[in-house]
């Protein structure tokens, strides 16, 4: 029965995953088409407008945001390896649960901050769109809690098992 749940569990994961993905390539399709319509728009037609630079604008903040927190996997992240890779796999371990340690400490300390600043942004609106800047940076409150989460996990592995991810790219 725990196998069950457990396979359940990974393919559940794997639905995620893929939907993250998926609304991840939407984002950049947004960004994208609102470029191109923007050339069309102000160099084409001579009738600049001010909102397909603002869906650029958010749907980069978000991808970028959304991506970092919910598509790029551990081994994806960028290390220093010019000393990470050159030493031994203990040290290598120390490493991942320092820095994850710094990560989460001033992560969690900077949340309640960044929350009172997300909640202020209410009375501001975006130029264009007339978005409320709140729900525009509301992301970073998600991207925040779920990196702090990744890296409490990051910091459980170092602390109680050998198991390291495995590099991204090949190593030359």
């Amino acid at each position: 029965m725990n196998t069950s749940v457990h396979a359940h569990a990974r393919t559940w994961s794997a639905w995620l995953q893929r939907r993250a993905d998926d609304l991840l390539v939407l984002m950049m399709v947004a960004m994208f088409g609102a470029f191109v319509l923007q050339i069309v728009f102000r160099y084409f037609l001579n009738l600049p407008v001010a909102w397909t630079e603002e869906v650029c604008v958010i749907a980069w903040l978000w991808g970028i945001l959304w991506g970092s927190a919910f598509v790029t996997r551990e081994d994806e992240e960028i290390r220093f390896d010019m000393v990470y890779s050159h030493v031994s796999r203990r040290t290598r371990r120390v490493f991942r649960a320092l820095g994850s340690t710094a990560f989460v400490v001033l992560m969690a300390w900077a949340l309640p901050a960044t929350w009172s600043y997300v909640r202020f942004m209410k009375v501001e609106s975006s130029a264009a769109l007339q978005i409320r800047m709140d729900w525009l940076f509301s992301i970073y409150i998600l991207f925040a809690v779920v990196m702090i989460l990744r890296h409490l996990r990051v910091l459980w592995r170092a602390a109680l098992s050998d198991d390291e991810p495995a590099p991204a790219a090949a190593e030359h």
